[in-house]
């Protein structure tokens, strides 16, 4: 895997310290999937470990990524700071993406987890239902609603459903033969205990720090209800394994 410098297309705010970048990688969007995401580098040599950021959109005729993403850190920062017509160095695809499958899907996405779920939205032949929830200030909904019918929960309830994504599904009587769902940990163990509950499959994808993006460094792993063939312990590495797991191979903490 090779660091490829990438042109920045287009970058702009969606909301509060959340950005959107397009970056023209045609070689990546060959073999880019929903689920998978790319690493950025600084051009701050002291800042020597990528960024992981989700995909959040595959346009594979313009050749171009659409990277949603918070600002979090310095690097972040950084990003957020470069222009139109700028370069920045990317790796990817990296990670395992989501299973699609032909089943009535119910597609949950919770804070900045929101982003890689509208490519899966994209890219799913099946029927579906999208749940996405906020803090309080929203984005890509319009772009969702292209995709299948949206419903929406808030912490504050100024926006759709007072609560968490789990008190939408129950409000609106929300049904589905599986669910695909990112966000943070609370969320997916709850999405977990649900489809536990429900009898139904639950594909989640996780998210964590990472440092080398590939595999190697062994920084970014979960606990898990088998043995991992790479590590032989219980184990597995969230960037080259995941991010996306079937979530009862995997121990939320």
């Amino acid at each position: 895997m090779e660091k490829i410098i990438a042109n920045i297309v287009s970058q702009e705010p969606l909301a509060n310290d959340i950005y959107n970048m397009v970056i023209r990688v045609p070689s990546m969007t060959k073999e880019a999937k929903a689920g998978q995401f790319v690493s950025l580098f600084s051009k701050d040599g002291s800042k020597l470990l990528p960024r992981p950021i989700s995909i959040c959109e595959i346009d594979k005729k313009a050749g171009t990524l659409r990277l949603v993403y918070r600002v979090a850190g310095s690097g972040t920062k950084e990003f957020s700071g470069l222009s139109d017509g700028t370069t920045i160095a990317v790796m990817g695809p990296l990670g395992n993406g989501f299973p699609l499958k032909k089943e009535k899907a119910i597609v949950i996405g919770g804070g900045i987890g929101i982003p890689p779920m509208l490519q899966l939205a994209k890219e799913l032949d099946a029927e579906k239902s999208i749940v996405l929830g906020f803090r309080d200030e929203t984005f890509l909904i319009k772009d969702f609603e292209a995709q299948a019918p949206v419903y929406i929960s808030s912490e504050d309830g100024k926006t759709g459903v007072k609560g968490t994504v789990l008190n939408a599904i129950q409000k609106y009587n929300i049904k589905g033969d599986i669910i695909y769902a990112c966000g943070p940990l609370p969320m997916l163990k709850a999405v977990k205990e649900y489809a536990k509950q429900k009898g139904i499959e639950a594909q989640i994808s996780l998210e964590e720090r990472m440092a080398c993006g590939i595999g190697a460094c062994l920084a970014c792993t979960c606990n898990t209800e088998k043995k991992d063939e790479h590590s032989n312990i219980n184990r597995k590495r969230i960037c080259k394994e995941g991010p996306v797991f079937l979530a009862e191979e995997v121990i939320l903490s």
